[in-house]
C-alpha cells in the first residue's frame, strides 16, 4: 500500500500489529477523537448528497479545498452510537486530510474492512 497517503498506510500498519481486544480499544480511543463538522461547513439537516452510501450510522462526508491544492475532510455522524463509524472518520480526517490527492485516490474501497478486520463490526451494511 505504497501508493495511499503515508499517514495512512502507518495507521494500517500499526492496527496490524494489535491482537483483537487491542484494536477494538485502540478503535474505541480513536471514536473519543473524532470532530464534527463545523457549522462553517455544514448544518443540519444534512444534503443527501453528502450521506456515506449503506451506512447504518449516518454518516455524511465533506472535503473541503485547502490553499495548498489538498483536502480538508469533515465528518457527521448522526447515530449516537455509530462508534465505529466516528472512529472511521477520525481515521480518515488524520490519515487524508492534506495528503496528496493522487495518493487519497489511491485508498481502495475496502479500507473499512482492513482498519477493522474480520473480527470488529461496522454494522451490516455492504
Amino acid at each position: 500500500m505504497d501508493d495511499i497517503p503515508s499517514p495512512l498506510s502507518e495507521m494500517l500498519e500499526e492496527l496490524g500489529s494489535l491482537d483483537r481486544v487491542e484494536r477494538a480499544q485502540y478503535l474505541l480511543e480513536l471514536s473519543d477523537d473524532f470532530e464534527e463538522v463545523p457549522d462553517s461547513i455544514a448544518t443540519r439537516p444534512f444534503p443527501e448528497n453528502r450521506r456515506v452510501p449503506k451506512c447504518e450510522s449516518e454518516a455524511f462526508v465533506w472535503a473541503q479545498d485547502q490553499d495548498d491544492g489538498t483536502l480538508k475532510f469533515h465528518y457527521a455522524v448522526e447515530n449516537p452510537l455509530g462508534i465505529s463509524a466516528r472512529a472511521m472518520g477520525a481515521i480518515l480526517d488524520e490519515t487524508m486530510s492534506g495528503q496528496p490527492l493522487d495518493r487519497v485516490a489511491n485508498v481502495p474501497p475496502d479500507i473499512v474492512h482492513t482498519i477493522f478486520g474480520r473480527q470488529l463490526s461496522m454494522g451490516n451494511g455492504e
